[in-house]
């Protein structure tokens, strides 16, 4: 008997009348139906929790936080999920996040995300300021994508960062990973500006118009919308010294990644960061893990698919065994990279043995891939032995 039925009988046999029993009977009567629907709804559940197709899907679902609408992130999780889903086996969804700051608490807090887009100066920000106290030991990263430059774009009379001192400079939308990244580079040279908050495309036009001296964008190169700007527009230089290089890379724009803003022959030289796909670091024998897990071994070994058209030609800078300094890897992603280290090492041996033999014979690659199948049982017996 709930609480609240108590209180009910408690209050009937203490003779309430009028109005208290009229309310008491419509409390009484309100609690039965919350219990029946409270009942019904874990019934629901409980029927739903032993359907093994529902515990399928759930169990082979990745939730991929992006950041934005129309950025790099959400190119490359439409190609994992295009190329990866393998109905109830496998499922990539792709869930828009605000942006890429707010990713990394998503994956660290919030219930359902597996892993999202974040940067790597991103992640040095989070840690620096400490606002995730454990996040050192919350957040693991599965693997880099690639870099993403931060492009200043101005008007042709403005040269360098400093002459941007107390001018207008678009910092994109508050809470965006490209205001934090714009914070973070004009205090570091310690230059300021009156910092505005738009969207990029609305930036872009306020900087058009005259309106503002300056627009940050973040952006792998070579961007569609960087490419498309015409007009008296150029990018600012970033200069790199080695008191970023936990945070940035050094990199160059060339007059091929932008012919509208780098005249011929010239290059522009400016920051970049990682682009990093970052997990919660769940212990190996929850369900979490084993579905992450799952990801890494469909993924990795498919990353040649994803090298050619349609797919996001940043695809091409992806090295699955790059390290992210002062981050931990997931340990899936770990013991594959290290299987697959195996594997090239043996198959390395395998054919320096055949190579050895008699070059009079030809081997079908059919054959071959069958020899060295064989071989490998052969070294994994001996192993045991």
């Amino acid at each position: 008997m709930t609480a609240t039925r108590r209180t009910v009988l408690r209050t009937l046999a203490q003779g309430g009348m009028g109005a208290t029993l009229a309310g008491s009977l419509a409390l009484l009567g309100g609690s039965i139906f919350g219990d029946v629907a409270q009942a019904q709804s874990t019934g629901q559940a409980q029927q739903q929790s032993r359907n093994p197709l529902v515990d399928k899907i759930n169990a082979n679902t990745i939730m991929l936080l992006t950041a934005g609408s129309g950025l790099t992130y959400g190119a490359l999780a439409y190609d994992l999920s295009t190329v990866l889903n393998d109905g109830d086996n496998l499922r990539i969804l792709p869930v828009q996040g605000y942006s890429a700051f707010q990713n990394v608490r998503d994956v660290r807090y919030l219930r359902g995300i597996d892993i999202g887009f974040v940067r790597t100066n991103i992640l040095g920000y989070w840690r620096r300021h400490g606002d995730i106290p454990d996040l050192n030991e919350k957040i693991v990263y599965v693997f880099k994508v690639c870099n993403e430059e931060e492009n200043i774009i101005a008007r042709s009379d403005i040269t360098s960062i400093e002459q941007l001192r107390g001018k207008k400079v678009s910092f994109n939308q508050v809470g965006s990973g490209t205001q934090m990244s714009a914070q973070d580079i004009f205090s570091r040279f310690k230059v300021d500006v009156e910092e505005v908050n738009m969207k990029q495309g609305d930036g872009l036009q306020k900087l058009k118009n005259g309106e503002i001296s300056a627009v940050v964008v973040s952006a792998g190169k070579p961007s569609p919308v960087l490419r498309g700007l015409k007009g008296d527009y150029h990018i600012v230089p970033i200069p790199y010294n080695v008191s970023m290089i936990e945070d940035y890379l050094p990199s160059t724009l060339t007059h091929e990644d932008y012919p509208n803003l780098i005249p011929e022959g010239q290059t522009v030289d400016t920051l970049a960061s990682g682009v990093v796909v970052i997990a919660y670091n769940w212990p190996k024998n929850s369900d979490h893990y084993r579905r992450l897990e799952k990801f890494v071994n469909a993924f990795f070994p498919r990353l040649a698919d994803f090298y050619s058209p349609p797919r996001h030609e940043k695809w091409k800078e992806t090295n699955l065994a790059a390290e992210v300094p002062g981050w931990k890897r997931f340990a899936a992603a770990e013991e594959w990279l290290r299987r697959d280290q195996d594997l090239n090492h043996q198959r390395g041996e395998f054919e320096q043995f055949v190579a050895s033999r008699d070059h009079t014979k030809t081997i079908s690659e059919v054959d071959r891939n069958k020899l060295f199948g064989e071989f490998l049982k052969w070294m994994n017996a001996g192993k045991s032995q």
